[in-house]
């Protein structure tokens, strides 16, 4: 059965307005101090009254995730192709790659400040860290996916690796490509907040432990909605650039939703 638009746009709506009307609430009620837990009224006026620093930090911020999943997608990429293409560097290099995810980035972040300095550098690097798996992993699955009767026919017509990989593991694999994009972009955030956490002149991880040290929670609470409303944005942004690329991805999904 489908869902009505109305609900599938103004049900999350309708949703974070009663946490919020609850959380409020619970404030109010109980008469918890402003520096312990400050109400989403409170927060929305430190967020209208701070707009201007809020802007100005969330700019650093989203200009060191853009530079940072630039980079991790790059290189992400071009490793996906060079592990699909050779079986030796999937064996060697894939294992490692796993290996890799299990160093916690709050080992690494002071090391990334003591070699790329307090600038956007370190955070770039750290947020390239967080976002590169999940990417390399997607694009490595999506290429190896490729229809394996469309292969051979291929090979069969003499086309050439490049060809191949042009006309059929690459189209084919998008969906998994976009999957990686669309993980990656969720937790670019934290890279970039993280490296800001540990040594930042800027950026809304600064403003966080700059705010948090003056006890001013109401404006912890704002960088953090301004985060959240970051991460929102570039996954819809994602979603539509998806759209755009793959629409018989999209066709097929709709179909699929119309006869369940």
């Amino acid at each position: 059965m489908n869902q009505s638009p109305w609900k599938e746009k103004f049900l999350p709506v309708i949703l974070l307005l009663t946490l919020g009307g609850l959380w409020e609430g619970a404030v109010r009620l109980w008469d918890f101090p402003a520096y312990i837990l400050p109400g989403p009224v409170r927060i929305f006026h430190a967020m209208l009254d701070r707009a201007e620093i809020l802007v100005v930090h969330s700019l650093v911020t989203l200009s060191e995730i853009a530079v940072g999943f630039l980079v991790a997608f790059i290189v992400g990429v071009l490793l996906a192709l060079a592990l699909q293409s050779s079986r030796i560097l999937e064996r060697a290099l894939l294992p490692l790659l796993i290996a890799s995810q299990t160093i916690p980035v709050f080992a690494i972040a002071p090391l990334l400040i003591l070699w790329f300095g307090y600038g956007m550098g370190s955070k770039i690097v750290m947020t390239a860290i967080i976002v590169f798996f999940p990417i390399v992993i997607n694009t490595f699955e999506g290429l190896k996916a490729a229809d394996p009767d469309l292969l051979s026919l291929l090979r069969i017509m003499e086309a050439s690796p490049w060809q191949i990989l042009w006309k059929v593991r690459i189209p084919q694999a998008l969906p998994f490509i976009f999957s990686g994009i669309k993980i990656g972009v969720a937790v670019s955030v934290i890279g970039a907040v993280i490296g800001e956490w540990v040594g930042a002149r800027k950026g809304l991880g600064y403003l966080m432990i700059h705010a948090n040290a003056q006890l001013e929670v109401d404006l912890v609470f704002a960088s953090i909605f301004c985060l959240s409303l970051m991460g929102v944005g570039l996954y819809g942004f994602v979603e539509v650039l998806e759209r755009a690329c793959i629409p018989w991805s999209w066709e097929g999904q709709k179909k699929g939703e119309a006869s369940s």
